[in-house]
């Protein structure tokens, strides 16, 4: 496939470094010649030191027989025009970054797409709608569905009051009498495990488990986890994100939104009629205590800063909020976050790149997660008459062993994968998988 990605920045960057591993020809476009140079070191890229807006700049980098043209620099303005430049000079499909969600209204949406913009990507909105979703299971870390929630992928941090600590998964599996969940990854010391019969669970793994909905009540036991009842939220940071979350969860809940500059402040409360705007340092003790922080059931810190964000909720957690929720923009920063016990963790870049990656699979892919902290995937896929996976038990199908099957939704019904399963065809199969195993999972299902 050939790729023109305008924009090395860090979603720029992460696709470019995921899909040159897969042997895709990609070209890179951006004004900074320095970022081109660490990335083309780095990569098996071809680096323009160029404007993607120039039409010259998409010619040289061979846009007219591209396959895919994504726009993801930080300026809305290049990446809606460069997509379109992209688009009439030939390329077959592209993608654009926003940041107006006014955009993505059908009737916006659909006269970009006549213009010649074919996906439209706003992170802000994304990232948003993955936090509301946490809220509604506090036990986990991290949660993603598959159609209409029939499986779920359920991310578990292990504590000491774990009971499954110290067990193997052969230990854990006769624990239940019927398994509707099913440990897929245990990710330990910073290294993704695909786990056996024999791998022995321990304190502070996160566990990766796919479950149907009846399975969820059972995995939260066995792990030790309990939801707990969110009614008072506090957020930390007016930014877009900040301000979609409060503008969904003030309908429900109790509400409060700290935020240090004062003229935001006062356009945040215009907007926002049944949510208590604060103006002050998320970061000073004394404002989050005389703002009642200690009855939060929830803090969620989504400024533009990492560290902040990092550190009001550790903050909040030393003073006794159940469920703390970061947005973390510095990637490298996110294995450090999780150590120090922040529950879960959120990068808006991760799950644009998340997006826009299903897009250069040549499977049918219907859904796509890159998984904050590991650098694992999670994938649903639908099988066909010819596909490779149709029609033999699983324990008789050599799969790739840096992936698994988690579970398939049959007929609106959801199944979890064991030995003895067979996949029909029109399937949905949920995969998780490391990313040197993604090409050859296609292979099995095209």
């Amino acid at each position: 496939m050939k790729i023109i990605i305008a924009g090395a920045g860090e979603v720029g960057t992460h696709l470019a470094k995921m899909l040159s591993k897969e042997k895709h020809d990609i070209t890179v476009i951006d004004s900074n010649s320095k970022k081109l140079k660490l990335l083309e070191n780095h990569t098996d890229v071809l680096g323009i030191a160029d404007n993607a807006v120039s039409p010259s700049a998409l010619k040289d980098s061979g846009v007219g027989v591209a396959d895919l043209f994504i726009a993801v620099t930080q300026n809305e303005e290049t990446n809606i025009t460069s997509s379109l430049l992209a688009k009439k000079i030939g390329a077959k499909r592209t993608i654009a970054r926003i940041d107006n969600k006014e955009y993505l209204e059908k009737i916006n949406n659909d006269i970009f797409k006549d213009l010649g913009v074919d996906s439209l990507i706003y992170p802000q909105k994304l990232a948003s709608e993955e936090i509301i979703e946490l809220l509604k299971q506090t036990g986990i870390s991290e949660k993603i569905d598959f159609y209409k929630d029939q499986l779920s992928l359920y991310v578990i941090k292990l504590e000491e009051n774990a009971p499954i600590l110290n067990k193997s998964l052969s230990d854990v599996s006769k624990m239940s009498v019927d398994l509707n969940y099913r440990a897929v990854a245990i990710y330990r010391d910073n290294k993704t495990i695909i786990p056996k019969g024999g791998d022995v669970f321990k304190l502070n793994d996160l566990v990766y488990t796919i479950s149907t909905k009846i399975g969820v009540k059972n995995l939260l036991e066995i792990t030790g986890r309990k939801n707990i009842d969110i009614k008072n939220i506090m957020i930390l940071g007016g930014s877009r994100i900040g301000k979609q979350l409060a503008k969904v969860l003030q309908k429900n809940f109790t509400v409060k939104l700290i935020e240090r500059d004062f003229d935001k402040c006062e356009k945040l409360a215009d907007e926002l009629d049944n949510t208590l705007i604060l103006n002050g340092d998320g970061s000073d003790t004394e404002l989050l205590l005389e703002e009642g922080v200690r009855k939060m059931d929830a803090f969620i810190a989504v400024t533009e800063n990492s560290e902040t964000n990092i550190l009001s909720c550790l903050l909040a957690k030393r003073f006794g909020v159940k469920k703390t929720i970061a947005e973390i923009e510095n990637i490298d920063f996110i294995d450090l976050a999780e150590d120090i016990g922040i529950d879960t963790i959120v990068n808006k870049k991760l799950i644009a790149a998340s997006h826009i990656y299903s897009y250069t699979l040549s499977a049918e892919v219907t859904s796509f997660k890159m998984l904050t902290g590991t650098d694992a995937e999670v994938l649903e896929l639908i099988a066909h008459v010819n596909s490779k996976i149709v029609g033999k038990p699983l324990s008789e199908i050599k799969f790739p062993s840096n992936a698994i099957i988690g579970g398939i939704i049959r007929d609106n019904n959801s199944i979890i994968a064991k030995g003895d399963t067979i996949i029909n065809s029109n399937d949905k199969v949920v995969v998780f998988s490391l990313p040197d195993a993604i090409k050859d999972i296609e292979k099995f299902f095209k």
